[in-house]
């Protein structure tokens, strides 16, 4: 009887410390929910709803017909409209768009010819995904009615795959993996800096000196921007060496966008140290942030393919727009001003997350 009286003591004991810690009280609850909203939700291999731009050069009553029936299949979303098959390409250089629809001049008379090619999609190929969704398209019925030429319809779509033609798949997830290998460990060792000085005792010595709270912050952060780089230097380098994944744009883009992405993610770590109490809380909250980076970012899935609800906190996440900068310069050589809009999106959240973190601190031992 005294045994299991010391038992229940010790489990009694046990529930009230994690009522009094509410911050794993919430990860109890917070992580399943988390889970099954992003599983059930974000992971969807039926893609909808791609980026599309079309250069119509036949702009006809069946060319308009055809792209029409392409957006009815909810696969493409038209949001562009250019001129030329260049354009096209250099949308998806940029990124603003998955697929190209060109569209020749003499498209309604291929598109009774068994023997051409009646229209061909341009394809982002570095997402293998991409390239599949495109190849079901391939057989699509041009949808007209076969009095209009007295002959059925021809189906025949070219699928001309850009910066991936071989279909590796190392060649889209290194660049993806970039960040997430970034993503855990910036904001993980930030995440325990100030929560290691407080249960070391450090952070007494701290308050006696005249370092002020924001030499403190910074002075965290930027020796482990320099570990970043030199963590991205080793990624590409083996991606290269053993995946032969290339980096066709130029190293110096790379590193602008890395440092600010490794800013943020350290800011954002900062910030998670002045809410977390113990160094495991700060390693909890640093692995609960770290699945939605993978699954919302456009590492695994689509990005274009989510739910908007998804998309949007997506872009609430570095990981997103970085994926979208390494992506962009190491596999579509797009140039600094391709993914300017990303790398100031990430400095932006760098200093948001800083300023919360700075006035959140409190030089207080308690």
């Amino acid at each position: 009887m005294n045994r299991l009286a010391r038992l229940f003591a010790i489990m009694r004991k046990e529930l009230l410390q994690l009522g009094r810690d509410r911050l794993t009280f919430g990860m109890i609850v917070g992580i399943p929910s988390i889970m099954i909203l992003l599983f059930g939700y974000a992971i969807n291999n039926d893609v909808r709803d791609l980026k599309a731009a079309v250069a119509d050069l036949a702009d006809t009553h069946l060319s308009r017909q055809f792209v029409a029936q392409l957006e009815q299949t909810q696969v493409l979303n038209v949001h562009y409209s250019v001129s030329t098959p260049e354009q096209l390409e250099k949308l998806l250089r940029a990124g603003k768009i998955s697929v190209g629809i060109h569209i020749p001049p003499d498209f309604d008379r291929r598109s009774i010819d068994a023997n051409r090619t009646a229209a061909h999609l341009l394809v982002d190929g570095a997402d293998p995904t991409i390239f599949g969704v495109a190849n079901q398209l391939a057989n699509f019925p041009l949808g007209f009615d076969s009095t209009e030429t007295g002959k059925p319809p021809v189906r025949n779509l070219e699928i001309r795959p850009f910066y991936n033609p071989e279909r590796r798949t190392a060649v889209n997830v290194v660049p993806g993996l970039i960040g997430v290998i970034l993503t855990l460990t910036m904001i993980l060792f930030t995440a325990v800096a100030i929560v290691r000085e407080r249960e070391h005792g450090n952070l007494e010595l701290l308050i006696n000196t005249p370092v002020s709270t924001t030499e403190l912050m910074i002075g965290k952060v930027v020796p482990y921007i320099a570990i970043g780089l030199v963590q991205l230097a080793l990624i590409v380098m083996f991606g290269k060496l053993l995946f032969d994944v290339p980096v066709r744009g130029g190293l110096l883009e790379l590193y602008v966008g890395a440092a600010a992405f490794i800013a943020a993610n350290l800011a954002l770590g900062l910030l998670i140290s002045t809410v977390a109490r113990t160094q495991f809380q700060a390693m909890q909250m640093t692995f609960f942030l770290l699945l939605p980076s993978i699954l919302l970012s456009g590492f695994v899935f689509p990005f274009d393919g989510m739910p908007p609800a998804a998309q949007l906190l997506g872009e609430l996440l570095p990981n997103t727009h970085f994926i979208r900068i390494t992506r962009g310069i190491m596999l579509r050589d797009a140039s600094i001003v391709d993914v300017g809009n990303e790398i100031a999106v990430l400095a932006g959240f760098a200093v948001v997350a800083l300023t919360l973190a700075i006035l959140r601190f409190s030089r207080r031992l308690d």
